[in-house]
């Protein structure tokens, strides 16, 4: 049984109301619980409003599994953004096909230009991301920037449109680490509402990604759910149900979480869902008690003093200097942002609060030699 077939048993009204519906005696027996063993309800009970008194206690026990788990250290990475092509009509991007705004692909001379400076910051790993657009860059064109990517990093994560599973096959080989794919929202209903067509309206399709991703074996898949599209504390269940599916199913995987919340764009959208510093905090330590291994990931969507304070509670990976536009860094800074960051700092100034709070910052996920490759021959200069 995928995914989905699970997924399918679950009512979004009924779970909003047993989340809603736990004691702060179901806080106390969850927490009561050791390492490993907390079960879904247990994790419902932590991201309930009932919970709210324990966040602190919450919050030391999350620091504690952490540096137990992980050390202090922080790993930093950057997006960088190769297309804002993209096919799809979401309401809440800045990339909306109905949105009037210049379009931009990468050539190859501008990719190489984009990993120097990001290289020349610091980086030896790099997140790649584009809009949804299989025909302009499709699998051809990323197995392309892979190739480039080589010289550069030693490990490359992608951020793109769903693929079927013989195209994650093919991209291994050329490199492929890991790839992010969140569902937004896991309520289906609302799903429909936020992306009136293409390729993304297909809600199935998009829920079984990860599924793919797990039998093609890439070695890391990232979830998550764009927070303020519906109730934050339901799409979170959500996300913990698909990851722990992921993990009994793929357990050879490593995975991450990551907690979007929804920024201002061009073709701005409310958040129908408002998730506080607070929650997030709630929701940050909820996943560290139900996974030690989990790794959790905080972009710059989120502001300088948050983002100083989430390291202590278990946040192992942030962005850092990051740029959400085609070109961004240096090929053309001015084009238009998917959506605006918060923290602005840059990736040194990250790497220094980090060892001022003793703290250390890692630039990479893993070794070029763990994926199979050698930085041995140089890419020809194009």
């Amino acid at each position: 049984m995928g995914f989905l077939e699970q997924f399918n048993q679950y009512d979004w009204a009924s779970v909003t109301e047993s989340i809603d519906a736990k004691t702060e005696r179901d806080v106390e027996l969850a927490l009561a619980k050791p390492t490993g063993r907390l079960n879904l309800e247990d994790f419902s009970a932590l991201i309930s409003p009932a919970a709210a008194p324990f966040i602190e206690v919450m919050a030391q026990r999350s620091h504690q599994l952490t540096v137990e788990r992980f050390g202090r250290v922080q790993q930093l990475y950057a997006p960088m953004y190769l297309s804002n092509v993209c096919s799809n009509v979401c309401t809440y991007c800045g990339f909306s096909a109905t949105n009037r705004i210049p379009r931009k692909i990468l050539s190859d001379a501008e990719i190489v230009q984009e990993y120097e400076a990001i290289k020349a910051m610091g980086f030896d790993h790099i997140l790649l991301v584009t809009g949804e657009a299989n025909r302009q860059v499709g699998v051809a064109y990323l197995k392309n920037a892979f190739r480039l990517a080589r010289e550069f990093f030693s490990s490359i994560s992608m951020e793109v449109q769903p693929l079927d599973e013989e195209a994650y096959t093919e991209l291994l080989p050329s490199g492929l680490s890991s790839v992010l794919v969140y569902q937004e929202t896991y309520h289906r209903s609302a799903y429909a509402d936020y992306h009136l067509s293409g390729m993304k309206r297909d809600f199935d399709y998009r829920l079984e990604t990860p599924d793919r991703l797990g039998r093609a074996g890439v070695k890391k898949i990232g979830l998550g759910a764009l927070y303020g599209l519906d109730a934050w504390r339901t799409d979170t269940f959500f996300v913990a149900l698909h990851l722990k599916y992921m993990e009994r199913r793929y357990w050879k995987t490593r995975y991450s979480v990551s907690f979007p919340r929804i920024r201002p764009h061009e073709g701005d959208l409310h958040p129908k869902s408002i998730m506080t510093d607070k929650d997030l905090v709630q929701v940050i330590c909820a996943y560290r008690l139900l996974s030690q291994e989990l790794e959790l990931s905080l972009s710059t969507r989120e502001h300088e003093q948050f983002r100083n304070h989430a390291i202590r509670l278990g946040i192992t990976t942030m962005s850092a200097g990051s740029k959400t536009n085609p070109g961004g860094y240096r090929v053309d800074p001015q084009s238009l942002e998917q959506f605006e960051i918060s923290d602005e700092r840059t990736p040194a100034d990250v790497a220094a609060m980090l060892k001022a709070n003793g703290y250390e910052a890692v630039w990479k996920d893993w070794d070029a030699t763990y994926d199979g490759f050698e930085k041995r021959h140089k890419v020809e200069r194009v």
